[in-house]
């Protein structure tokens, strides 16, 4: 068996995944709020001494290594997966129904179709029913009623302002005799104690497991929201692109890895072979 072929095939493999996540970070580098994606590539040796204590074969260490391929040990594989979820720059829009979100862990709810979702990309609209709403026309829920979907109506003809909790107020600039805003209802601004669970369902939201919802905190008071901003996407153009480069690279050298192995190795193997029979 062509031990080296398995493995650079191996690699590859490895590497085309690499370059699948290297490029939606790169078509998503102007999506607000987007958070880049990224892998930790291992190999199985190390996967395999890090869980060989629970592998269902008695005496681990001996009879378990019996079936595995010492030859395959060292193929690079993409271990774990994960998203990268610092905070992108802020960029001022002026426009009212935008709103950023300056702390890490800190996401609207919003209710789709599938459910309650969640996102960092506060750029909203008002909907054709006059609720507080995504550009896909999701309704972003209130703090009251966020456990039974409830969203936030807009005052027709006045301004939204907002403070940094997500209390809303309504002021009508037209008439100058009414110098108080009136109230609107609070934007939802919740936080997670296990964020990794967060899953990238698409359209930028994400999806949190149903069986730890007890994980989710309703922050009354958030400090998080600035009004007038959206939080840019945190893919660093010049890293992806490096990382881009490296891989086709890889790439690169792995098929000619294939390569050697199909048209030089074998044909001397069969030659050899052929002359000693």
């Amino acid at each position: 068996m062509q031990s080296g072929y398995y493995s650079a095939t191996g690699g590859m493999v490895t590497q085309f995944n690499r370059l699948d996540i290297i490029s939606n970070n790169l078509a998503n580098l102007n999506t607000n709020s987007f958070k880049r994606d990224d892998v930790v590539i291992g190999d199985f040796l190390r996967l395999y001494q890090t869980h060989q204590e629970t592998l269902p074969i008695k005496n681990h260490t001996r009879d378990a290594a019996k079936y595995i391929n010492r030859n395959l040990d060292r193929v690079p594989i993409i271990s774990e997966e994960y998203t990268d979820k610092t905070i992108g720059a802020m960029s001022r829009t002026d426009n009212p129904l935008d709103f950023a979100l300056n702390k890490e862990n800190a996401y609207f709810a919003i209710q789709t179709p599938a459910g309650i979702r969640y996102t960092r990309d506060g750029s909203f609209t008002i909907g054709t029913d006059g609720m507080l709403s995504t550009k896909e026309g999701y309704h972003v829920l209130s703090r009251v009623g966020l456990d039974n979907d409830g969203g936030i109506m807009l005052a027709q003809g006045m301004e939204v302002e907002a403070d940094k909790n997500g209390n809303l107020y309504f002021r009508d600039t037209s008439n100058e005799a009414i110098g108080e805003p009136l109230a609107g209802g609070s934007i939802a601004v919740v936080s997670f104690a296990n964020p990794k669970y967060l899953k990238k369902v698409g359209q930028n939201l994400y999806e949190y497991p149903q069986d730890k919802m007890s994980d989710r905190e309703n922050l009354m008071t958030s400090h998080a929201i600035m009004q007038y901003f959206v939080e840019r996407s945190n893919v660093n153009a010049v890293n992806e692109m490096t990382q881009l480069i490296e891989t086709n690279r890889l790439v690169d050298m792995y098929s000619k890895v294939l390569k050697t192995h199909m048209d030089d190795l074998n044909t001397e193997a069969i030659s050899k072979l052929a002359v000693r029979a």
